[in-house]
């Protein structure tokens, strides 16, 4: 175990180096980008249609869970092309898999979404 004593310093740069991942997630990542767009989409529509608190609670935590899952996809994929280049089927398993957390978390989110919205746009 580290015996290193802590330090407000480190932990103030853990956010800059977290930030600083979140960016290069936005820049770097066309799915990122779709789904950030799509969560303001949501967050507009929330804000529209005058949501209630628990509603919130429930839109924000769905597109977290999409964000991480695409984030940690996106770390995944980017280490599994750095220890494998050449294709190789094990590690196109764990891409896969990586894969399908974002999808379940998507289907999870538009789950989220119609039984929150739809009811409010058209009944």
């Amino acid at each position: 175990m580290n015996n290193q004593k802590f330090s407000i310093i480190d932990r103030i740069k853990s956010f800059k180096y977290a930030f600083n991942g979140l960016r290069l997630f936005i820049i770097h990542d066309h799915n990122g980008r779709v789904h950030l767009f799509a969560a303001i989409i949501a967050i507009g529509l929330s804000f529209y249609l005058k949501i209630s608190h628990f509603e919130w609670i429930a839109i924000l935590s769905v597109i977290s869970a999409v964000f991480v899952a695409e984030i940690l996809n996106s770390a995944i994929e980017k280490l599994a092309d750095v220890v494998s280049p050449d294709y190789h089927p094990k590690i196109k398993v764990v891409k896969d898999l990586a894969a399908a957390a974002v999808l379940v978390a998507t289907f999870l989110a538009i789950t989220v979404g119609f039984i929150v919205f739809v009811p409010k746009l058209f009944l």
